[in-house]
């Protein structure tokens, strides 16, 4: 590496179309990056009346706006196409729509430029972006919570990412997202969720912890779920519906058993962890959207303090799905050697560590992700 690499991101799994642009440096053996711009669209106003993401809005709201997130970027932080040197994508895991509207894009570009396409693992950007954001080295531990993963990540190298335990069925995001459906709060989302919990009686209600006194870090929240849904049909059939007051208290006492679940399972996770990567000072990081809550982040940073780990934490608006973060890890990829060419397609399912047969499970669509 000669020279600094700048790199544009292209994001487009789920339901954010995010484009970013990132400047990276070896300095002493360390990569420096420094962000040059970014510009994510939510489709949180698309998806709001059906309860969840669906698929084919997601892949036409995709295919509209990566063209504009793409010019929004480089106007309005004065970079020029000529000069990025590559052009890094989101190969999967995700909804195929979403993916092949990114991929697309981003061979177009690589073609028209003649400059390197790189597809990479989605998983695989959130894995290293406290290396971009905190500077943190190798080994670390790292929690992937979101609307669609929960996995503890041993993360050994760039190239060197070893599962540790995933959830055996949900993924917490989305069981936040369904807690507020079935409260009918005005939006379906986590973040609601922990709006209305700040004003509950999280000592009211009290849910399962699942898996909790297994001596491993897999995760399970179906029966969590469950378990909410139960204590709703209850109150609305014993009292013909739900009041402010059981609103926020469910909300509330939900919230703390996520929180307890994932304080449990990072304990045991830095356990094995610690045997993994054969390191005196441990170092714990968080991201995804889950770690936008703030009752659960400070919740682990807590522990971690008391552990005495190393805690980090991505800033918020780079918890969720970015375009820097693809930039960042396709950058990590070039480096290695890894250049796609225009045979380059969508990954939908695509295990970040896919030859631990234990951690990965299967469900009724193959191998969870």
């Amino acid at each position: 590496m000669h020279k600094s690499i700048i790199a544009l991101g292209i994001e487009s799994s789920c339901d954010d179309t995010s484009i970013g642009v990132i400047k990276v440096t070896r300095k002493d053996n360390t990569l420096v990056s420094e962000k040059l711009g970014l510009v994510t669209l939510s489709q949180e106003k698309l998806h709001k009346g059906y309860g969840g993401i669906v698929p084919e809005i997601a892949a036409r709201a995709h295919s509209e706006r990566v063209d504009t997130c793409f010019k929004k970027v480089l106007k309005e932080n004065n970079i020029k196409l000529y000069d990025i040197d590559i052009i890094c994508v989101t190969q999967g895991p995700g909804l195929i729509g979403g993916l092949i509207s990114g991929i697309n894009f981003a061979k177009g570009l690589a073609f028209s430029t003649e400059k390197p396409l790189i597809g990479v693992n989605h998983l695989v950007g959130h894995a290293l972006t406290p290396q971009m954001t905190d500077d943190l080295s190798y080994p670390y531990l790292l929690l992937l919570a979101s609307g669609g993963h929960c996995q503890y990540l041993a993360v050994l190298g760039a190239n060197e990412i070893k599962r540790l335990g995933t959830t055996i069925d949900d993924a917490p995001g989305e069981v936040f997202d369904k807690v507020a459906k079935m409260l009918s709060l005005p939006i379906f989302s986590g973040s609601e969720v922990e709006k209305w919990a700040k004003k509950g009686d999280k000592s009211r209600f009290s849910f399962p912890l699942p898996l909790i006194n297994k001596n491993e870090c897999d995760l399970s929240f179906s029966g969590l779920k469950s378990s909410v849904r139960r204590q709703v049909d209850y109150l609305v059939e014993k009292q013909s519906g739900l009041y402010l007051r059981d609103q926020r208290d469910i909300c509330a006492s939900f919230q703390k058993s996520m929180k307890l679940i994932f304080e449990q399972k990072t304990k045991k996770a830095l356990e094995l962890f610690s045997k993994v990567s054969s390191v005196k000072s441990l170092s714990f990081s968080l991201a995804g959207g889950v770690a936008a809550n703030k009752e659960i982040r400070n919740s682990l940073r807590e522990l971690c303090d008391n552990l005495g780990v190393r805690f980090s934490a991505p800033p918020l608006d780079l918890c969720t799905d970015n375009g820097l973060m693809i930039a960042y890890a396709g950058t990590q990829m070039y480096l290695g050697g890894q250049v796609d060419d225009m045979d380059l397609s969508p990954r939908p399912r695509w295990p970040i560590d896919i030859g631990n047969q234990h951690s990965l499970g299967f469900g009724k669509r193959g191998r969870k992700v």
